[in-house]
């Protein structure tokens, strides 16, 4: 398999993509500071006993969330370490014992800010360095669980006993196998120092503070990923390249011939083809190659991913068809996770197995296929309707909540109300407006809002005038959004003159739109003052503008005809 990271550096923002066989697997952006890793000399504010929890003023936004368990264990331990004490204990301890209000107290960020909620941080500080994770305040030492070699295991654990500094722990992590000591000591010694480095600036700051910022996302990337199994790393900055050059020289000299410059004309991202998928990326609707399509839904509590066949109709029989759909979508959740960086809790709904043979085959496929994946995940069984549990730890935000905001009419629910359902509220609102002085209400709205309110044939606005016995003028306004409207209430005569310029045998010209109710396959024409004309004989012009003449005139609508066969687009003969 060829791996290679390619990298874009502008400005105001630094991208990395990881590629496995040319193909988009992860994606990291970096826009601002970032928080995950970083150390905060903070104030607690409040101490929650309800919650087993304290709020921690780190000079952020909003108040970071310190649970009980994250909190550093007592000296009074006998000499237990503090990863040796089980969570559970740490979790019976009492958060008014261990913090008071306007205590200062020393926390890194272990989750970033997601939506409402606060960063969650810990007292347990650690310093992730090239092979090892220097843990202050420990006494414990750690391998990788990724290493299964038991030789290798036991002499990676001779050596951290060897190197480890008093009054420290250390984790030594994947790329630690087949490391010498010396490499390691070396590791370890950077750490120390950085540690040396925060404790006087804790000393010498006010709380609340960072004393620590972590590392770029170019470092990052550098000290997380650029390992053996790795062809290339592709920079297109000049000054970029040159530090992360001098870094790897540093840390990992046999690699440093792997980090290349790219001087091509065309943008980097644009030669390996990664624009084009992160085009994709934001979609909920995912295709296969087969036809069969994923939908992923991302929730603040939980995502939800769905397998559907789609156009995939299979060549054998149905249950081979089905097991063929799995298996590939399998593989493209998996990297779904890994390229939305999606974390918490995740469902997924393979499409229903009738075969408990079939439904194990697609569980162990699944399962083998996340095991390349960095992030911690934990998958459950799969249930007799193909659903599938899993967690994957998450840091930060996913990339999804990195790139988009959320929809400013319908803020993140996903959908609006449907014209009808608006049409519907200008109604009430229209009665509600019985009891302001005058006799006519002019309303403006979206188009699709404004058919809504007058029907078919104009029969939902006759009725309307009707039972509330007031002239009412629809115009559109696609200013609007699709749930805005406005209604202005006073006397005809002065509404009138202001919303009604149009007569009998009027020629005007109008754009031909397809007709927004349901059911109907009519063409409509709106004029540039949004009032709304029925169309004959306008199927054939839809998308274009017309010239039409009015045969019936009404206050919110007209009737006419087209009467230039020929069509004109932005005012101009075709």
């Amino acid at each position: 398999m060829t791996r290679e990271i390619i990298v874009n550096v502008s400005p105001r923002e630094t991208r990395t993509a990881v590629l496995e066989d040319g193909s988009l697997m992860e994606l990291r952006v970096e826009r601002e500071e970032r928080v995950v890793g970083s150390i905060y000399k903070g104030i607690v504010q409040n101490v929650l006993p309800g919650m087993d929890a304290a709020f921690v003023d780190v000079g952020l936004e909003r108040n970071a969330f310190l649970y009980v368990a994250d909190i550093l264990p007592d000296d009074d331990l006998d000499g237990e370490s503090p990863a040796s004490i089980k969570r559970s204990d740490l979790r019976r301890r009492q958060i008014k014992n261990l913090l008071k209000p306007g205590e200062e107290i020393m926390v890194q960020v272990i989750k970033g800010a997601h939506s409402t909620k606060g960063a969650r941080v810990s007292s347990r500080i650690s310093l992730p360095g090239r092979y090892v994770v220097l843990v202050p305040n420990g006494n414990h030492v750690g391998v990788s669980r990724k290493i299964e070699s038991r030789e290798e295991r036991e002499r990676l654990k001779k050596i951290g006993d060897k190197i480890r500094p008093e009054g420290f722990g250390l984790v030594l992590r994947t790329e630690c196998e087949s490391r010498t000591e010396r490499e390691l000591r070396a590791d370890v010694k950077y750490l120390v120092a950085s540690w040396e480095r925060i404790e006087q600036n804790s000393r010498s700051m006010r709380a609340p503070a960072c004393v620590y910022r972590d590392q770029t996302l170019l470092y990052r990337t550098l000290r997380n990923m650029l390992a053996e199994d790795i062809n290339r790393m592709v920079i297109d900055d000049p000054d970029e390249y040159e530090k992360v050059h001098a870094i790897a020289e540093m840390i990992s000299p046999n690699l440093k011939g792997k980090v290349q410059l790219y001087d091509g004309e065309s943008p980097v991202f644009d030669t390996y083809n990664i624009e084009r998928d992160l085009e994709k990326l934001l979609k909920r609707k995912v295709w296969l190659k087969s036809g069969a399509y994923l939908v992923i839904d991302e929730m603040e509590a939980i995502t939800a991913i769905d397998i559907n066949t789609g156009k995939n109709v299979g060549s054998t029989n149905l249950n081979d068809t089905i097991l063929k759909a799995n298996l590939e979508a399998a593989e493209e959740v998996a990297r779904q996770l890994r390229l939305r960086d999606m974390g918490g809790i995740i469902v997924v709904d393979f499409i229903d197995m009738a075969s408990a043979a079939d439904r194990k085959k697609v569980l162990t496929e699944f399962s083998n296929i996340l095991k390349r994946d960095r992030a911690r995940t934990r998958v459950g069984k799969i249930s007799s309707l193909g659903l599938v549990e899993l967690t994957r730890k998450r840091t930060e935000e996913s990339i999804t909540e990195a790139l988009t905001t959320a929809c400013p009419t319908c803020e993140g629910v996903g959908r609006v109300p449907s014209s009808e359902t608006v049409s519907l509220w200008v109604e009430r609102d229209l009665r509600r407006a019985l009891q302001e002085p005058g006799n006519a209400s002019l309303v403006e709205c979206h188009s699709d809002v404004c058919e809504a309110i007058i029907g078919t044939d104009g029969a939902n606005i006759e009725n309307l005038e009707h039972t509330l016995r007031r002239a009412i003028y629809v115009r559109a306004n696609d200013q609007l959004a699709h749930d805005q409207y406005s209604i202005e209430t006073g006397m005809m005569d002065d509404i009138e003159a202001r919303a009604m310029g149009f007569r009998r045998a009027q020629v005007l010209e109008c754009n031909v739109r397809q007709s927004s109710l349901s059911g109907l396959t009519k063409s409509v024409g709106w004029t540039d003052s949004g009032y709304y004309i029925e169309l004959t004989g306008g199927e054939e012009h839809i998308g274009k503008r017309v010239k039409v003449c009015l045969e019936d005139i009404r206050r919110s609508f007209a009737v006419g005809s087209v009467i230039l066969q020929g069509a004109m687009r932005n005012g101009h003969q075709d």
